[in-house]
């Protein structure tokens, strides 16, 4: 089968079988290695790539359904020479501990931030219209789905909100 779609702003046309995963796709067929297969379930977030905008998690997701989608993986959000604000405050908080899950966390944020950005509420938010607190918990709630082997949270919450205010 044959599929198309755009990955950090460049257009890619795979082949690959019915059943493949956009995980699989993106590491062996793409190269784009950063984003991690960690769980293969759905449960860890260390696979978060950001389809249209949102963030899935790419080992749930068969290529097959993404035909002319956009994509953005961790290596389309900064690059060692250019890191983007919240690649900068995972850095300056050491918001990472072994790594692993650095990429994904940091996927997940971006589209986070976007999210919290359009008004979309939280578990966590107080109210389910307006202008949402970015507090400690709102982050907590909102990047639930993104697991750290290290427990480095408190970490990843603080480059979070740093990045945040630099960006508003």
């Amino acid at each position: 089968m044959r599929t198309r779609f755009t990955v950090n702003g460049e257009p890619r046309e795979v082949e690959h079988d019915t059943r493949a995963t956009l995980l699989d796709i993106l590491r062996d067929q793409l190269g784009l290695t950063g984003t991690k297969k960690g769980c293969d379930h759905g449960q860890c977030g260390a696979c978060t790539v950001m389809v249209n905008g949102k963030r899935v998690n790419s080992c749930l997701c068969l290529a097959a359904m993404h035909e002319d989608d956009e994509m953005t993986t961790i290596e389309g959000l900064g690059s060692p020479e250019a890191l983007s604000a919240l690649q900068k405050a995972f850095v300056s908080q050491d918001g990472y501990q072994c790594g692993f899950c650095t990429p994904g966390q940091i996927v997940s944020a971006t589209a986070m931030l976007e999210e919290l950005r359009a008004g979309d509420p939280s578990y966590a938010s107080a109210s389910l219209e307006g202008e949402m607190a970015l507090d400690d918990a709102e982050i907590a709630e909102r990047m639930s789905g993104n697991l750290c082997r290290c427990s480095a949270y408190p970490l990843i919450r603080e480059a979070i909100a740093m990045a945040a205010e630099v960006k508003s």
